[in-house]
């Protein structure tokens, strides 16, 4: 697994200078610790999480985000949903996996999966702050697997943004 940190840091459980300073500077928080050195002791179970780069962990309320590297979503996706399974187990948290390094409309898309995105518009406040308004398409009958603010968190944690979602039926 790619990472900020040192594999061997991860591995031993004592940090070197440098990731150290990266701990002490804020740059990684103890969360992202935790999870790096969870998906590393599950590499030898799953050897495809070998290519996959972590980047960060987020967590609000019941749910933990992790941002991975473009094109890694499906790695922690497969074996049938046992990675994020364990991760979840682990943690007491749902999980989310985000694309680092995405447009607006890839984060949201991944944030709001199952539902589609119908429009996404950028509405300007008289305070000179903007806000984005999500509609989501939904099914006669369909529920929410998330709680809304929960993923309003997400977002305004990971990307600074403010989103006001609606449903089209």
């Amino acid at each position: 697994m790619k990472t900020e940190l040192c594999s061997f840091c991860l591995k031993s459980g004592m940090l070197c200078q440098k990731c150290s300073t990266k701990v002490k500077a804020g740059e990684i928080s103890d969360l992202d610790l935790r999870i790096a050195r969870f998906l590393l002791n599950m590499e030898e179970k799953y050897p495809t999480l070998q290519n996959v780069c972590f980047y960060k962990a987020v967590e609000v309320e019941k749910t933990l985000a992790i941002l991975v590297g473009h094109g890694d979503v499906p790695r922690l996706l497969g074996y049938g949903g046992k990675i994020i399974k364990a991760l979840g187990d682990e943690t007491g948290k749902n999980v989310r996996i985000l694309e680092h390094g995405v447009d607006d409309r890839k984060f949201l898309e991944d944030l709001f999966v199952p539902f589609s995105i119908f429009t996404i518009n950028t509405i300007w406040l008289p305070d000179g702050t903007t806000e984005t308004r999500v509609i989501l398409k939904r099914k006669r009958g369909q529920q929410l697997p998330f709680d809304l603010s929960t993923l309003k968190g997400i977002a305004q944690n990971i990307r600074k943004m403010s989103i006001r979602v609606e449903f089209a039926d």
